[in-house]
């Protein structure tokens, strides 16, 4: 690889740590030929990009990109592939998933919404991270619960105050 395609490489490795707000790297050798197909059919499907990188190239993306990435280029040892997604935690699930029926890939790191994760031991916990849409259906639903409790109670305490009074008091008892 010349120097300019190293450096192309990098730019390309820059622009796309700039993109992604959710950034994992694992560890994917060892898999069969069929075996990556499949890794590669489940990330498509979940809508994880992919992608095998070199180590010292990811490396410099990572020094002249804007983001502090702490301790994360400390595991770019071996074979190393980068997840990107949209979602904090679906490279986590695809990960987990398709270890059921293989070792591989390992969770290296990751790099989700400016927090850094080292190691394998983290993946369950990344599994469980919510997405800002599941944070936002759950504090919508939160706040509808007592909505909902004041406008059965005006239909339930038959449109007099005692009645909406007495409803509403039954309710937090």
């Amino acid at each position: 690889m010349t120097r300019e395609e190293k450096s192309q490489v990098i730019e390309e490795l820059t622009a796309q740590l700039a993109d992604n707000t959710n950034i994992y790297l694992a560890d994917i050798s060892g898999l069969n030929a069929g075996n990556t197909s499949d890794l590669r059919r489940a990330c498509y499907k979940a809508n994880v990009q992919l992608n095998v990188v070199k180590n010292t190239l990811l490396t410099k993306a990572m020094e002249a990109s804007d983001r502090d990435f702490g301790d994360l280029p400390t595991v770019l040892k071996g074979n190393t592939s980068v997840m990107y997604s949209e979602t904090g935690n679906a490279p986590a699930k695809v990960i987990k998933n398709f270890r059921k029926k293989s070792d591989k890939p390992l969770l290296k790191g990751a790099f989700i919404e400016e927090a850094v994760y080292i190691g394998d031991d983290q993946l369950d916990m990344l599994v469980d991270i919510k997405s800002k849409e599941e944070l936002i259906g759950e504090i919508v639903g939160l706040l509808q619960s007592p909505a909902k409790n004041v406008i059965s109670a005006l239909k339930s305490g038959g449109g007099t105050i005692a009645g909406i009074i007495k409803t509403l008091s039954e309710k937090e008892g």
